[in-house]
């Protein structure tokens, strides 16, 4: 295998900036920009709108609000083709701009990444595409950092369930951090000049001001009360009471049910009676259309009734076959210490410090497999093998590749794992040595995380830790994420939430 070059992010936007201004130069004269609200983040991370006015463009719109005008012959759409809903949008609008007659238009669409049967389909059967100009824009992973890397596919969670049913797998601050954050902004508004600067803090403090706001607010205590208590392995009843005060109080609907996803994710579903009892209330309180909200969490293995054999303390991982359809957390939250009692968030010392205790089982992973005596450490921490026994086993780990020892552990998490070396060829490695002005030390080295379904920021912020802390022990390696989306809590539920309403009375 020939040595591979290094993921250098900034190549990667150069990439696609240079791909999207050689098609829009490949189109004459000046030009309307009519793309997806969900491209726009990604437009505005590559190019200033002054640069696609230097290549043509004169007016941008949105395609969403279907308001394109006429005072350009030329339209160019820009639009992800994996939707027949979005190409049935680009073609209302083409006929819309026909029918007026005012100018005879030309238009072209850039679909990203790649053009598709289904956009080709329904562009053919409104009767536009033969009219249009069909070109693609290579638009895969958009550098949000320099070890960050996003396919920004909006609906990624909903995409990736139904893939898997198919495939059954289941700023700086010193001298003034004392200061309120009403302090800031007074202090702020007697600075002279810098009015960059000075709008810049203004923007910041005002936006801390509302995040303190939010943070200190009743409702936000409660919620992160019954988080933090379902992940410490608290018993999930004694925090219905608080669920359904939520639910009396009128939080949002999303709210209420990612902590129901919540506990039932980490204690192997829901007491089917509990959960009839929530459906009801939920329904009750927020409409009955929110019956397909809940089917569609169950059918996603998110919501779920608790069978006998697992729920809370079952044995998943059998000495046989794996069986574990479900995370037996209880198990995995001890063996891998996802749970840390004091943190540091000032000085962290441990990937914890990203949810004031909680450890993110995803980062976790990565670190059985790049951080093995530190996860055995935490092992050790508790009662268990003599000193001779952990420094027979810490020599061992120093051999260990994939996820040895930790395959224990890894019986207890749903879904299947792989465990592959891809080997190099000896020469090729030994010149990419070379190439680097490294020893073989692991200079150098890149690891590349996959997210699959979205990743949030918090698990980046870990993985960043990990990075930083690999560098510290001489080990370094440069982490680089890559995921389908930048998630939040709310994004996961809201897939399956029924926007709609039914008519009339139950």
């Amino acid at each position: 295998m020939a040595p591979q070059a290094a993921i250098n992010a900034a190549d990667i936007s150069d990439a696609a900036r240079r791909s999207l201004l050689l098609l829009l130069e490949g189109i004459r004269g000046k030009k309307n920009l009519v793309f997806e609200k969900a491209l726009s983040g990604p437009l505005n991370l590559l190019l200033k709108f002054s640069t696609l006015q230097e290549y043509g463009v004169d007016k941008p719109f949105f395609l969403e609000n279907g308001n394109v005008d006429s005072s350009q012959r030329n339209v160019v759409f820009i639009a992800r083709g994996d939707k027949a809903k979005t190409a049935l949008a680009i073609a209302e609008q083409i006929k819309k701009l026909r029918h007026n007659g005012i100018v005879d238009h030309e238009f072209s669409v850039f679909w990203v990444p790649r053009r598709t049967l289904v956009s080709d389909q329904v562009l053919e059967e409104a009767g536009v595409l033969g009219e249009v100009n069909v070109a693609e824009w290579p638009l895969n992973f958009v550098p949000l950092s320099n070890d960050l890397l996003s396919l920004e596919l909006e609906d990624s969670v909903t995409d990736l369930y139904v893939v898997a049913r198919r495939l059954q797998s289941s700023y700086e601050n010193r001298n003034i951090q004392q200061k309120t954050t009403s302090e800031l902004r007074e202090f702020v508004t007697k600075l002279p000049g810098f009015q960059q600067e000075q709008a810049s803090l203004k923007l910041h403090t005002n936006l801390a001001e509302e995040i303190i706001k939010h943070t200190r607010s009743d409702i936000f205590s409660r919620v992160l009360e019954v988080q933090q208590n379902l992940a410490a392995g608290a018993d999930p009843s004694s925090q219905h009471d608080n669920i359904d005060e939520l639910i009396s109080r009128g939080v949002k609907v999303e709210t209420v049910l990612r902590l129901l996803c919540l506990e039932s994710s980490l204690h192997g579903g829901l007491r089917p009676r509990d959960l009839e009892t929530f459906k009801r209330a939920v329904l009750q309180a927020y409409g009955h259309q929110h019956i397909l909200t809940l089917t569609s969490l169950e059918k996603a293995g998110l919501l779920i009734p608790r069978s006998g054999g697992l729920g809370v303390g079952a044995n998943l991982g059998g000495s046989g076959a794996r069986t574990n359809v479900v995370t037996n957390y209880n198990q995995v939250r001890r063996s891998l210490s996802l749970i840390v009692d004091e943190v540091n968030e000032a000085e962290p010392d441990d990937i914890a410090y990203v949810f004031s205790g909680y450890a993110p089982l995803s980062v976790r992973l990565v670190q059985c497999v790049l951080q093995k005596d530190y996860i055995n450490s935490l092992a050790s921490a508790r009662p268990a093998n003599n000193a001779q026994g952990q420094q027979q086993a810490s020599g061992a780990l120093a051999n260990a590749q994939g996820w040895r020892p930790f395959e224990d552990v890894l019986r207890y998490i749903r879904g299947a794992t792989v465990d592959e070396v891809q080997a190099g060829e000896e020469k090729a490695v030994r010149a990419r040595q070379l190439l680097n002005g490294s020893g073989g030390g692991g200079e150098g080295k890149t690891v590349v995380v996959f997210f699959l379904g979205g990743v949030t920021r918090a698990e980046a912020s870990a993985l960043r830790f990990v990075a930083k802390s690999l560098a510290e022990e001489g080990r370094g390696r440069r982490l680089v994420v890559a995921t389908t989306s930048v998630i939040k809590g709310d994004k996961v539920v809201g897939s399956a939430i029924e926007k709609g309403t039914l008519g009339g009375t139950a």
